[in-house]
């Protein structure tokens, strides 16, 4: 994340204090002058918020739309699209009306994946987004009774910071193999391109598109993965009308739609399937898939608040956030509200950092922000002409800057080391990250244990690493009642 400024020049017309003592209904409701913020920055940083996170609204449907359930049946760019602009503004103005904080909330890219390759294949569509609410339901319940807080202290920060790593592998993974850089070798497990080697005008468009996107981040322009993305997508749409054959792999090819504005698809609201998972995949997968999807958003929600928060000057000397449990609240509901309208879980983004960085102190930045995701809606026919090639190097542009936590990982120290590579290692490798999660914390009890320090393993670990020991040996315990 680049360095902000996070305080905002004065020079705004109407600042705190500028127009004498009165204040207005707004800003007594969203405490603007308490907040040193007036209405314009924070209309400008919700707008800024906006254009740094409208990627997400055609990235998730691409990630999603790519992958089959068990039955072999997919879910439409259109009805995905207007299932995460829907989801990101509802609970975007939540937390603007409730949680009075400059956080907006989308579809997360570290959750799509474990919906979409961990849970899609074992269940249906419809169970996959039950697992989702309930994730949410139990994210809720935890920030409610406090468990969230005993959770976040027994996983070890260096293997929260390692989860995060692998992740961010994970994501540029599937960037590289959706674009076509990277794909099956002869007689090597991957390769670049196809045989070793890149070629295709589709590659050509990735390429172009991943410098851009990297040039324009790397000079702090606003909405570079954005900018990034539309500039590869009329490039391509160029390209497939000028040279005849081009095959574009993957569901969508470039052309100019028939229309612009379209009727929002509502058809995967309230598609869900709360506890049909369990039947499907068996009680343990579907369990394992449901901890990754808490613990996944659970960390990555909790990092943004307490990153983005402190930008934005809403921490005390002791670095709490006032109000923390509004936030937390809202954020489990933003993935129950994801789940019932079918665009993955929601969870508080950390793009919110650009409109802080614009003047965002306030809720009022989230409801510009979520009313913005909610005009998007109207647009899904944009979102079926973007192809993998122009939105793949989000993926990778996203990836490389969750890697960035690694750097607070102890390397030098064994104990740490070992669980933290095989967390980031084994996401991508294996193609989970659940994979990784379990390996990790399976790994970091295990040396704990044998270095006698039971002292510092919370009794939670001890019930974690039994799941995962049960969940890695499922084959055999399944064959042990077969």
């Amino acid at each position: 994340m680049t360095q902000l400024q996070t305080r905002p020049s004065g020079d705004d017309p109407g600042a705190p204090g500028a127009s004498g003592t009165s204040r207005t209904r707004i800003d007594r409701f969203f405490d603007l002058t308490g907040r040193g913020t007036t209405v314009a920055r924070e209309v400008r940083g919700g707008i800024t918020t906006f254009v740094a996170v409208a990627y997400i609204i055609l990235l998730i449907p691409i990630i999603l739309s790519g992958a089959e359930d068990v039955t072999g049946a997919t879910m439409t760019i259109p009805q995905l699209t207007t299932a995460v602009a829907l989801s990101a503004a509802i609970t975007t103005i939540l937390m603007g009306l409730v949680g009075n904080a400059p956080f907006a909330l989308a579809s997360g890219l570290g959750i799509a994946p474990v919906v979409a390759f961990q849970a899609a294949p074992h269940m249906t569509w419809d169970q996959a987004m039950g697992l989702v609410v309930l994730e949410g339901v139990v994210i809720v319940v935890f920030a409610l009774t406090g468990i969230r807080q005993l959770i976040m202290d027994a996983i070890p920060t260096p293997l929260k910071h390692a989860i995060g790593v692998g992740i961010g592998m994970f994501i540029a993974l599937i960037g590289l193999v959706d674009a076509g850089f990277v794909g099956r070798g002869e007689g090597t497990v991957v390769t670049l391109g196809a045989g070793g080697r890149l070629s295709g005008w589709p590659i050509v468009v990735f390429c172009v598109g991943l410098l851009l996107m990297f040039a324009l981040f790397a000079r702090r322009v606003p909405g570079a993965i954005l900018i990034g993305i539309v500039a590869a997508t009329v490039l391509a749409i160029v390209i497939n009308a000028v040279v005849d054959g081009v095959k574009w792999p993957g569901v969508v090819t470039p052309e100019l739609p028939e229309k612009i504005v379209s009727t929002p698809d509502f058809g995967l609201l309230f598609n869900v399937d709360l506890f049909g998972g369990f039947g499907a995949a068996g009680v343990l997968t579907a369990t394992v898939v449901l901890f990754t999807l808490v613990l996944s958003g659970f960390f990555d929600a909790m990092g943004t608040i307490l990153g983005v928060g402190e930008e934005a000057g809403m921490a005390d000397e002791q670095g709490r956030i006032p109000g923390v449990g509004k936030i937390l609240t809202i954020d489990g509901f933003g993935a129950v509200i994801g789940g019932v309208t079918g665009g993955s879980a929601n969870t508080i983004v950390v793009e919110s950092a650009a409109g802080v960085g614009e003047g965002a102190r306030t809720g009022l930045a989230s409801l510009v922000t979520g009313a913005l995701f909610a005009g998007a809606m109207f647009l899904t026919p944009l979102a079926a002409v973007v192809p993998a090639q122009a939105a793949a190097p989000a993926l990778v542009l996203v990836g490389a800057l969750m890697m960035t936590a690694a750097r607070k990982i102890e390397w030098d120290d064994i104990d740490l080391a070992i669980p933290a590579f095989l967390t980031i290692a084994l996401m991508p490798f294996t193609y989970s990250i659940t994979n990784g999660v379990g390996a990790g914390v399976i790994a970091y009890t295990v040396i704990k244990a044998a270095r006698g320090r039971f002292d510092q393993i919370h009794w939670l670990l001890w019930v974690i690493s039994a799941i995962f020991v049960a969940y890695f040996g499922i084959g055999a315990i399944e064959g042990l009642f077969t």
